[in-house]
């Protein structure tokens, strides 16, 4: 007769301290980490202790956050997703998570037809892998007038056939697509994305008012109606402010239009908080206005991020960087951020954001667009254990991902 030994009971890591999440900053929290999972999170009042756990006391002056969720990320550390090759972006994303985005979507910008599909395939394979949560496409469908750092020679009005072949090249895991919706075909285009899953992001354009809130209307009607791999309810706005008209009291613009919809919860606008792409006055007003619910903290990160001024790359384009901003060489245009997302959830606070609202949008406010909400981007029993442990200035001390410390 074979004598069944009852297995020890697997120590679980106890992490007790303040801890921001969704809504608030509670005082004295528990998280508990079980392998890649959190298998509690909440009041430490709540939490029954067991044998085996071993208990971390946070200082008073810790904080501990969820891991943060980047949808708009071009690169860092010397890598441009745009033009790496597999091991070249396997390291740029182990840079990125360590230094606390621990969930991030990789962006390609316009480029070559066959160099999109090149970068969409290799991503794919890393997606495949769980480093990243999949791509965003930034083009080729924009507005020459508001291309920003967008090489010109590569954008093409909207191409339904492309489309569905560039969406085959990510093997199920393009996410997010910025497009200009008063192009022709921008609708079909919108409906498409829809269907096979992938969130319009209304971006790079010179639209009216009534071109943008139709727009942006028709993709949350084919959203809703469209099921598919990523859940989102509503489409999204490529960075607010940047890459299209300004707001003018007699010429709106797109912006009108995505502020009406972020109010209304129809659709949720990217912010970059660098304190370059956008004052940190108008990012806290964005905040108290539409509120953090409806916004997406996003880097726009290209390589230059985490390392010195220099001469960099942003797909096709050649970029210079100093003091920190990043420059398109031939036409002076600003070429995506340098900063982490961390120092975007920083400048939010020091403008006036509530810790808690600026966590969210750099978390659990993301993770929805790729409804992935249960799973990432809020401290929930159940959800990958993915957190960051803070210090009194909000710097960085210790990065966990999938329940392995990275930091």
């Amino acid at each position: 007769m074979i004598q069944h030994q009852a297995r020890p009971e697997q120590a679980r890591t106890v992490l007790r301290g303040r801890a921001v999440t969704e809504t608030e900053v509670l005082e004295d929290a528990v998280v508990v980490v079980d392998g890649p999972e959190l298998a509690y999170a909440g009041p430490a009042a709540g939490y029954a202790p067991a044998p085996a756990d071993e208990t971390v006391d946070l200082a008073p002056d810790q904080v501990l956050v969820p891991g943060l969720v980047d949808l708009h990320c071009h690169g860092g550390y010397g890598v441009d997703f745009s033009g790496a090759d597999a091991a070249e972006a396997r390291r740029g994303i182990d840079a990125i998570h360590a230094a606390g985005t621990t969930t991030l979507l990789a962006s390609v910008v316009t480029s070559p037809p066959e160099t999109l599909h090149r970068q969409l395939e290799m991503l794919a394979g890393l997606a495949g892998e769980g480093l990243i949560a999949g791509m965003h496409l930034e083009g080729p469908f924009l507005s020459e007038a508001r291309c920003g750092a967008q090489d010109p020679r590569w954008l093409l009005a909207p191409d339904e056939e492309l489309a569905a072949a560039l969406i085959g090249s990510a093997r199920g895991f393009l996410r997010t697509m910025t497009y200009a919706p008063e192009l022709p075909g921008a609708d079909g285009l919108v409906r498409l994305l829809a269907r096979r899953g992938v969130v319009p992001s209304l971006g790079h354009t010179a639209a009216v008012p009534e071109s943008a809130a139709e727009s942006l209307a028709l993709a949350g009607r084919e959203l809703a109606g469209a099921g598919g791999p990523v859940s989102a309810a509503r489409p999204t706005v490529t960075h607010l402010f940047n890459g299209m008209d300004p707001l003018h009291h007699r010429s709106p613009g797109a912006v009108s239009a995505c502020l009406r919809a972020a109010r209304a919860g129809t659709a949720a606008v990217e912010l970059i908080a660098d304190n370059v792409h956008l004052d940190p006055q108008l990012v806290a007003a964005m905040f108290e206005l539409l509120g953090a619910q409806n916004i997406l903290l996003v880097t726009d990160a290209m390589a230059a991020a985490g390392l010195d001024d220099g001469d960099y790359r942003l797909g096709p384009a050649e970029v210079t960087v100093r003091e920190g901003t990043a420059r398109v060489a031939a036409t002076g245009a600003i070429a995506g951020g340098t900063a982490g997302m961390l120092d975007l959830v920083r400048n939010a606070v020091g403008a006036g954001v509530g810790l808690a609202d600026a966590v969210a949008s750099a978390t659990v406010v993301p993770a929805r667009v790729l409804g992935r909400e249960k799973e990432i981007g809020s401290l929930v029993a159940g959800g990958h254990a993915d957190l960051l442990v803070l210090g009194p200035g909000l710097e960085l001390q210790r990065v966990m991902r999938r329940g392995q410390w990275i930091r």
